[in-house]
């Protein structure tokens, strides 16, 4: 596995699987109340520039309950909000503490940042990937199906940062993914065109949800409007009226299929409250499991202790 996590497309299959293994061993030693100090003595600095529910209590709470503890940093904290340059500031932390996670709105930040640190850096999200997000979904998929080979994935809504790092997980397993979104709001060409050459079971973009949906085991969506969109909200919400999950579109998937979000949700836009708070809706336990897969990912970048379950 690389230093750093900026992105899906960085890690091989069995860096993903490795992962998602070490997730189950600390939520069941949670569970259990065992103690995992694997990151004793630790420190984790935490940079964010977009505000945070999740991503944020989950790093905190993991690195603590890993043994380790954490800085929390937004830009007015921090010298490189008066214009201290992004390199020199990802080498001075690097002297301090032994991991970083950003969360920013350009991805060039964090690269730029992980280029000059010498401590693991971890994407927390940009405006083009949001990898930990996904890791976390695959984790949940896997806990909820009981594998990932052969998932039929149906994501509904934008082609964002959530939608690529969906490509990016695709590309890398045997996941069939379908992306339903309108005109004007696809991904990115270059990582679907990327995707698609490695996708084993297959990428598919097109512009008809309820098509999408036919035969899926998961259905997922994210917001229309995301951080820093919110002065483009009236077109959105117009743009991609059809593109809701409901009972209507929920009824073409598998008879077994759940439904997840990455929250926050907006109900009543791209998803029902029926839908959301209903008997397949896995979301809340998607979203708990943020905190176990960012576990493992800070043990396995920041230096945990060998044992046979990381193996």
């Amino acid at each position: 596995m690389n230093k750093d996590l900026l992105s899906i497309k960085e890690l091989d299959r069995a860096d993903i699987m490795a992962i998602l293994k070490r997730a189950r061993y600390f939520k069941d030693a949670l569970k259990n109340g065992d103690k995992t100090p694997t990151l004793a003595g630790r420190t984790l600095a935490l940079i964010f520039d977009k505000s945070s529910t999740r991503t944020r209590v989950s790093f905190e709470v993991g690195i603590r309950q890993l043994g380790g503890s954490a800085i929390f940093l937004n830009r007015g904290d921090i010298q490189i909000g008066r214009g201290e340059s992004i390199a020199d500031t990802a080498r001075v932390l690097s002297r301090y503490v032994d991991g970083v996670v950003i969360r920013t709105f350009s991805h060039d930040t964090v690269e730029e940042f992980a280029l000059n640190a010498t401590v693991p850096v971890i994407n927390g999200l940009t405006d083009l990937l949001h990898p930990c997000q996904v890791l976390s979904d695959l984790f949940t998929i896997e806990e909820k199906r009981g594998t990932l080979d052969h998932v039929r994935v149906c994501y509904i809504g934008d082609g964002n940062n959530m939608a690529h790092s969906w490509i990016y997980a695709a590309a890398k397993l045997p996941i069939q993914l379908t992306i339903a979104c309108p005109a004007g709001y696809e991904p990115d060409e270059a990582i679907l065109a990327e995707g698609k050459k490695s996708a084993s079971d297959g990428i598919t973009l097109c512009h008809a949800p309820a098509e999408a949906c036919d035969g899926a085991d998961v259905l997922y969506t994210d917001v229309w409007t995301s951080m820093g969109q919110e002065e483009e909200q009236g077109k959105r919400q117009r743009a991609f009226r059809e593109y809701q999950i409901n009972q209507a579109l929920l009824v073409r998937a598998r008879a077994d299929a759940i439904v997840m979000h990455c929250l926050p949700a907006h109900r009543g836009e791209e998803i029902t409250a029926d839908v959301i708070d209903g008997p397949q809706s896995v979301v809340i336990d998607q979203a708990e499991n943020r905190l176990h897969v960012q576990k493992a990912i800070m043990d396995c970048l920041m230096g945990g202790k060998t044992s046979d379950e990381k193996d």
